[in-house]
């Protein structure tokens, strides 16, 4: 996926804000980052690096000298290298987007035949950033060339364009799949954008907007004014707040720990079966095992314990065996919490199984006397077409996917009835994954109940992964 950061200052130096505000994004991305500034005398600067097998503060630290100014963009990226920057007859500008084209192919073609030429590339497709970069300079102004993306892109882009004058544009995707928060700092002395309002607090700004889909915004360090109106229509991603979000973060006014916590509330309320203590698998379990405790009134104990010192994240790595190992190696049982307990581990979804499977079979040999699960989504039934939250080349890589295979025997055109929760079909897929992943039981939260725990109505959601529902 990815996350960026943005910030204008009217009497400072931005750059230890847009060091630490880019790295507060640090969970929704592994493998590209980069920074922008734009000097008092117009020079911009730029460093782009590859974090896969480190992390953004050590690598940035070192080229911190060689930017200055009052404002700058940046972001931690699952995709290309960027911000870009261009001139164009609209100016000079750096510009960062978190998106999914999924007509890449056929709009790089579509310039290609046009005889324009891209200078980027990324796994022999165009630098995906400066395609948007080419759609933009197409319009008349900068307004009507962000437009030219919303109607042009299938998929989703939200976006920051630093420009030359030190103000900052800010574009949320068309429908607003991915969020854009605001902050302000609390002397009034500047603003900040960024994908996740966890950036704000420890460096002095508030939030106070929230961009709207199809909103474009410039921010300086004094206001904020609107350059377009947001759109009616808008499906932010459900899972922001099942799994991506930082649990301090909001989006659209809603906190992200307090939404897992009433999930989890709901479950363990509803929950009949006999356990005697909740853990989560952390960190995007602890949220839901909280709620879940206090739902069903027994003890919340860490029995699962996360190693962060020295593993790396398992969020994106391709190779599986990798993915594997790292998942193994950062999660340690707590023995002497598990000993002879049924235990019910919450988790924020299944996706392969994999790891799950492993985590359950290291459970028992530390001498679990039951293992329950309990997850905070519903079964993920279709692969995201919208955004980048999954490393997986295949539909059939999703577990529900293979299991209703095993039970129709084939792959049917229409697995509507397997998302219906509590259908028969429903039950049949649960019971199959539990059976595979060798548990006592395993609950999915019910899609109602994490619309109602979101709080947002259900045509504002979402929740395509689940039920197959939103379109481009």
């Amino acid at each position: 996926m990815g996350g960026f950061f943005g910030t204008t200052l009217r009497d400072s130096d931005c750059v230890t804000d847009l060091f630490y505000g880019v790295d507060y994004n640090s969970h929704m991305g592994t493998r590209r980052a980069g920074m922008a500034t734009i000097s008092e005398s117009g020079k911009i600067a730029r460093s782009i690096h590859n974090i896969e097998n480190s992390y953004f503060r050590t690598k940035f630290e070192g080229d911190l000298h060689e930017f200055s100014g009052r404002a700058g963009i940046g972001i931690i990226s699952d995709t290309d290298a960027q911000p870009i920057i261009i001139n164009c007859h609209l100016g000079r500008m750096a510009l960062v987007t978190v998106a999914r084209i999924n007509n890449l192919a056929q709009l790089q073609q579509e310039y290609l035949d046009k005889g324009q030429h891209f200078c980027e590339h990324s796994n022999d497709n165009v630098n995906p950033t400066e395609l948007i970069a080419t759609i933009i300079s197409e319009g008349k102004n900068l307004v009507e060339g962000i437009q030219n993306v919303y109607n042009r892109v299938m998929g989703s882009c939200s976006m920051l364009i630093l420009l030359d004058d030190g103000s900052i544009v800010a574009a949320r995707d068309k429908v607003g799949r991915t969020p854009i928060l605001i902050g302000q700092k609390t002397d009034g002395t500047g603003h900040a954008a960024s994908s996740e309002s966890c950036a704000f607090p420890n460096l002095g700004y508030k939030l106070c907007y929230n961009v709207g889909p199809a909103e474009i915004v410039r921010i300086t360090p004094d206001k904020i004014e609107q350059l377009k109106a947001p759109g009616e229509e808008m499906q932010i991603c459900s899972f922001l707040w099942t799994y991506y979000g930082y649990p301090p973060c909001q989006y659209e006014w809603r906190n992200v720990d307090d939404m897992r916590y009433e999930s989890g509330l709901e479950v363990g309320k509803n929950d009949p079966s006999d356990i005697d203590i909740v853990s989560p698998i952390p960190d995007s379990g602890t949220g839901m095992a909280l709620g879940y405790a206090a739902g069903k009134g027994i003890p919340y104990k860490q029995a699962m314990v996360k190693y962060t010192p020295t593993w790396p994240r398992s969020f994106t790595p391709s190779d599986q065996s990798r993915r594997k190992l790292v998942a193994k190696m950062k999660l340690i049982p707590n023995m002497e919490m598990l000993k002879d307990k049924r235990v019910a581990f919450c988790d924020d979804s299944i996706v392969r199984g994999t790891q799950l499977r492993d985590n359950v079979s290291d459970v028992r040999e530390a001498g679990a006397k039951e293992v329950h699960v309990r997850i905070s989504c519903p079964p993920l039934v279709y692969p995201c077409e919208f955004l980048n939250f999954t490393s997986s080349k295949s539909v059939m890589e999703l577990i529900t996917r293979r299991v209703i295979m095993r039970l129709e025997g084939h792959m049917p055109d229409d697995v509507s009835e397997y998302t219906t929760t509590d259908s028969p079909k429903y039950k049949a897929m649960v019971e199959e994954i539990r059976k595979e992943l060798e548990l006592d039981s395993l609950q999915f939260a019910p899609l109602e109940t994490v619309i109602k725990a979101i709080g947002l109505p259900k045509c504002r959601i979402c929740t395509h992964c689940f039920d197959g529902s939103s379109h481009d």
